[in-house]
């Protein structure tokens, strides 16, 4: 029996000073920003123009509530059709998300 190969994995400090639990904590207490629903609410992460994209996860300060259905719908059509769908803006939700969370200094030091 041969032992399996190592996979290397990225590196955890790419993230470093990207993540804020306690911030996706307070996102995820709010009623999904397209539906409305309160059941089954996530973090959604808003990619375009923020430094995300494929494979890459923007901060966390570029988040907001989406439930599970919405958020899968946001994947699946991408952003700007999602957007224009539910009439909503998710830079400015995420940045009034920043505005009004209580980890907002820890936030603001985020790129």
């Amino acid at each position: 029996m041969s032992f399996p190969v190592r996979i290397d994995r990225k590196s955890h400090r790419e993230n470093a000073g990207k993540r804020c639990p306690a911030h996706r904590n307070f996102v995820r207490s709010h009623a999904c920003c397209a539906c409305g629903s309160e059941v089954a609410i996530e973090v959604a992460h808003v990619r375009s123009g923020t430094g995300g994209g494929m494979g890459v996860k923007p901060s966390d300060r570029w988040c907001i509530s989406l439930c599970r259905d919405c958020h899968q719908r946001q994947h699946g059509v991408g952003e700007e059709t999602f957007e224009f769908h539910h009439q909503i803006d998710m830079k400015a939700l995420a940045a009034e998300f920043v505005r009004r969370s209580p980890h907002r200094v820890k936030l603001e030091q985020m790129q």
